[in-house]
């Protein structure tokens, strides 16, 4: 039987966090074993805001290899960069004709992002239509997304059936795949707020690669609720349950299980004890992200997943193509 077909990625933007691993990259882990995978790292979208090309260079083989260290087996999932495949961008543009300003318009992530701003690229306003590009391109079953994207993902269905309608059934009409647990991590600093790697506040989030020292620090300096008590109640008390989910995604232990070890404790002994799971959850991540970036071989392992990626993007283009009516190339 053939396997499901799964597709996500994450920017090269910012430093990735504790809530990037919990709510995304630990489910791309589970997920390659039941799944024809590919994990792309987003490069063309972190493009839609002004980017140092030094250190878009430097975050883009960052998160490739954080992908690998976090335990992404590149002979099991295709990882690889988005601009290494061109026909991205190619149907891209095709999906951008068939969207409208409308829908476009609607997008709640434009209208946060562009708000205030006196200039927004034209990059940013079309996002959404490279994004349904991405998922199409291989005809994912199902796309991991969090909250923010679902109306994304939405707009990629309307595109699959409106291409569908026009010119014959082709596309898969994708689904959103909500993993149950670890989907959304909140900000250390205010828990109405989901972890962000692009809080201007450090300390409201944990880097993947933040030494020991720091992690103790942001999580002794982690904003709790008034109280003493260790019990998740996110209704009445979001910043300590934040806290405490966050405890059982890196222990392995229940909700209940985290509560009942900290019955009749105060904060205090619950943070510090916090930072060890923290720490001793990320060292191993770590120390194999160290091990990828001195031996070179992510360039091995991106070249190999694009190629691989770029066999299927290339039948899939060149079929849209064809149902549109563009000439075939001689």
């Amino acid at each position: 039987m053939k396997k499901k077909i799964v597709l996500s990625g994450i920017q090269p933007s910012g430093k990735l966090t504790l809530g990037n691993y919990i709510g995304a990259m630990q489910n791309f882990v589970q997920l390659q074993h039941e799944y024809d995978c590919n994990f792309m790292v987003v490069d063309l979208h972190a493009i839609t805001v002004t980017q140092e090309p030094e250190a878009l260079r430097e975050q883009s083989e960052a998160v490739a290899a954080l992908f690998i260290a976090a335990g992404i087996d590149p002979n099991k999932a295709n990882v690889y960069m988005q601009s290494h495949v061109p026909q991205h961008a190619q149907l891209g543009w095709i999906m951008t004709t068939l969207t409208s300003m409308g829908e476009l318009e609607r997008m709640t992530q434009f209208k946060d992002k562009s708000s205030g701003k006196d200039s927004v690229g034209a990059g940013l306003f079309v996002y959404p239509s490279l994004m349904a590009a991405d998922i199409l391109l291989y005809n994912a079953d199902l796309v991991p997304v969090g909250e923010d994207q679902k109306q994304h993902l939405e707009l990629t269905r309307d595109l699959a059936g409106r291409f569908n309608h026009r010119y014959g059934d082709f596309f898969t009409i994708p689904e959103p795949y909500i993993p149950k647990v670890g989907a959304r991590v909140m900000s250390l600093d205010d828990a109405s707020n989901k972890m962000s790697k692009s809080n201007p506040n450090a300390g409201s989030y944990i880097a993947l690669l933040d030494s020991p020292a720091e992690i103790r620090k942001k999580i002794s300096r982690a904003t709790t609720d008034s109280g003493r008590e260790v019990k998740y109640d996110p209704a009445s008390k979001p910043e300590v349950s934040n806290l405490i989910s966050i405890y059982s995604q890196c222990s392995g232990l229940s909700i209940e299980e985290v509560e009942k070890r900290y019955e009749g404790q105060m904060y205090g002994p619950f943070k510090k004890d916090l930072a060890e799971v923290v720490v001793a959850k990320l060292e191993p991540i770590q120390e194999r992200y160290r091990q990828i970036r001195e031996s070179g071989e992510i360039t091995d392992i991106l070249r190999q997943g694009a190629e691989r990626a770029e066999e299927l993007a290339a039948r899939t283009l060149a079929e849209v193509q064809k149902r549109m009516g563009f000439l075939p190339k001689a």
